[in-house]
């Protein structure tokens, strides 16, 4: 699939140290028109900061507002399963039409298929060190505050908090125990992040909780029979269990 340019303006690209010329796109360029929340992290998350990121994300979306992430492994794939793929936004590093990293490949597919994915760079271009960077300040750009669910020293992820101070953005962090995730612990030390200790209350700020128009999660709801799902969506039923949105019972599909 192709990517196209964008072709409206996004106030949020004002931010930017230097505003893009063109921006290109796969999916629904609509999603840009809503409320957005970046949320970025480690790629190597422990288990409590993969199950806090996607209730967060999905929370959030829950709420109409739409995540954005850099559709890495870890926290960024994490964030964008929360909330779910169809009120996504992955901003990409390479050319749209190259699916990286490969183990995301066909997580991005579901992305570009019901949500957005972005990138400053036509197809065919191979990502670099320094389109990662530039990536990272788009991903802050975007989103009304910035979360960082976990961080090393040195993390990549800091660097898009130095792009969240410059843009004066409020960042919010999960709260870890001493010796762990001590780039975000050393945030909060500094009284640069916010901590965000009751997720339902955290994402009440954003708004009520709202209906998401979700052809897959509507479809999950009519509890349909196990071998029915597998037929119509393969192996995302598998993924949507393990994600704690449904339980099978009996043969059947069960929303949870």
């Amino acid at each position: 699939m192709s990517s196209k340019v964008i072709d409206f303006n996004i106030p949020e690209l004002k931010l930017m140290a230097k505003e893009p010329k063109e921006l290109f796109y796969i999916g629904n360029k609509n999603l840009l028109q809503n409320r957005m929340v970046s949320i970025v992290g480690t790629r190597r998350p422990c288990n409590y900061t993969k199950d806090l990121t996607f209730k967060l994300a999905q929370a959030l979306a829950k709420r109409g507002v739409t995540i954005v992430s850099g559709g890495a492994m870890g926290v960024d794939a994490i964030a964008h399963r929360g909330a779910t793929p169809s009120n996504t936004i992955a901003v990409m590093a390479n050319g749209l039409d190259i699916k990286y990293p490969a183990v995301n490949k066909s997580l991005i597919a579901d992305i570009e298929k019901n949500g957005l994915t972005l990138s400053f760079y036509k197809d065919g271009f191979k990502a670099t060190k320094w389109s990662f960077v530039a990536r990272n300040e788009l991903v802050v750009a975007l989103g009304d505050v910035l979360i960082v669910t976990e961080a090393n020293l040195n993390s990549g992820s800091l660097r898009s908090v130095e792009y969240a101070l410059k843009m004066q953005k409020d960042i919010y962090v999960l709260p870890h125990r001493l010796g762990e995730s001590l780039g975000t612990n050393e945030l909060l030390e500094k009284g640069l992040a916010q901590p965000i200790y009751n997720i339902e209350e955290f994402a009440n700020k954003f708004g009520k909780i709202v209906e998401i128009k979700d052809d897959f999660l509507n479809y999950l709801k009519q509890n349909p029979t196990l071998d029915e799902a597998i037929a119509k969506y393969g192996d995302k039923i598998y993924e949507a269990e393990l994600e704690g949105l449904i339980a099978i019972e009996n043969g059947y599909i069960i929303t949870l």
